[in-house]
């Protein structure tokens, strides 16, 4: 990349690249494709990995891949889930690398770490972008999981992140359909590390996947402001039978809410239902919903679940330390069509949210008249007793 190219990207960083691209005639010396390339890959840096974003020299893929990237916030979890744990962190070996993200950041917990990746393109980029950020214990081999994993020597950790598609492009639910097949390599990957790590898509049935692998001993379902983005299994020596499930939210801010249960505690819990709103309504974060502590939750939280397939819950005392979202509710209404327009008032505006309920939130957008946005919050939802009601509340 030529002077006048790099002067160009850092004094065009946060241009509109669609403009850029159609004024490339103006610029005859810059290398429009490639400064483009990383002017866009810079502006989503600046969001998904402040740190990289802050080193002038690192360089970015095409935008596709920049899209598709990992994020600092769950990048950093890893490596705090790595640090927790008693056992050495001397050798670490990344055998799905990518961009790199998630070997930076793991890479602050070892001293000496082993990146593998099959695309030459993403090789060359981590050859130049870890000395960028004072990482000179990584070491880039090109190659192919499976292949390097038969020939690497005994580490401490192994992190792995196989695709979310099978042989013919399809996206699936089993790890054992996933790209490289983790069930299949199951026993190699615990032969040749201490320690484990498995992101998986948070569409793939979490259920099923411990029933698939046979040396898990603690699952991680991860969101980032409110949003599940990620499954991560922490193989080993098996330790126990009741697998622990951490349900963590990360977010923007660094706080986390946290919520653990196992699926015998969640089997036996004793889970209260009403027919009845009380004063504050809750909604667990979304790892929590996905991982499926339902009756967990009520339990630790003393509250009372409005019925078995909705997943809100009801208090009469403010619960503060709730790991999701707490409301006052206000008001709650059927759907008669004066009772509606009492209800909703002069409200112009609302967030709509709806569980176990017929029905889309843009339909009852429209029949309710309402743009998105607002203080008020209305769940539109179904009663223990089979009652369909929308509950007004406001954010606490």
């Amino acid at each position: 990349m030529n002077k006048e190219t790099k002067e160009f990207i850092h004094e065009h960083a946060k241009a509109d690249v669609r403009t850029l691209a159609l004024q490339a005639k103006r610029y005859p010396n810059i290398d429009m494709p490639k400064a483009i390339t990383q002017i866009a890959g810079w502006q989503i840096a600046t969001h998904k990995i402040p740190t990289w974003a802050a080193c002038d020299e690192i360089l970015y893929p095409v935008h596709l891949s920049m899209e598709q990237c990992s994020s600092e916030i769950t990048a950093r979890y890893k490596k705090k889930i790595i640090a927790n744990y008693p056992a050495e962190h001397q050798t670490l070996t990344d055998l799905t690398g990518g961009l790199g993200v998630y070997c930076s950041f793991m890479a602050e917990a070892f001293e000496r770490v082993t990146y593998v990746e099959q695309q030459e393109t993403l090789c060359q980029l981590a050859k130049h972008n870890f000395p960028q950020l004072g990482l000179q214990k990584i070491t880039v081999n090109q190659g192919n999981a499976t292949d390097f994993l038969k020939e690497m020597p005994t580490v401490d950790w192994i992190f792995i992140d196989p695709a979310r598609r099978d042989g013919h492009g399809n996206k699936t639910v089993s790890v054992a359909d996933c790209e490289p097949n983790v069930a299949e390599l199951e026993t190699e990957l615990t032969s040749k590390a201490r320690n484990v790590m498995i992101k998986l898509s948070p569409m793939l049935d979490l259920t099923l996947a411990l029933q698939t692998l046979h040396h898990v001993n603690e699952v991680h379902v991860v969101s980032a402001n409110g949003e599940c983005k990620e499954l991560l299994l922490i193989l080993g020596e098996k330790t126990t039978n009741e697998i622990p499930i951490h349900c963590v939210n990360l977010l923007s801010n660094g706080e986390e809410q946290h919520f653990r249960f196992n699926k015998e505690q969640e089997n036996n819990a004793a889970c209260a239902y009403t027919d009845q709103p009380l004063k504050y309504l809750y909604e667990p974060h979304a790892s929590i919903l996905k991982a499926g502590g339902y009756r967990s939750i009520a339990e630790q939280f003393d509250l009372k679940k409005l019925h078995p397939n909705s997943h809100l819950y009801t208090s009469n005392e403010w619960i503060a330390n709730f790991p999701g979202r707490g409301f006052q509710i206000n008001a709650s209404f059927g759907f008669g069509k004066k009772e509606l327009k009492d209800a909703i008032g002069n409200e112009q505006k609302a967030n709509i949210t709806i569980r176990n309920f017929p029905g889309s939130v843009a339909d009852l957008r429209k029949r309710l008249k309402l743009s998105e946005g607002g203080a008020c919050y209305l769940f539109a939802t179904t009663l223990n007793n089979g009652q369909k009601i929308i509950l007004k509340t406001t954010k606490v």
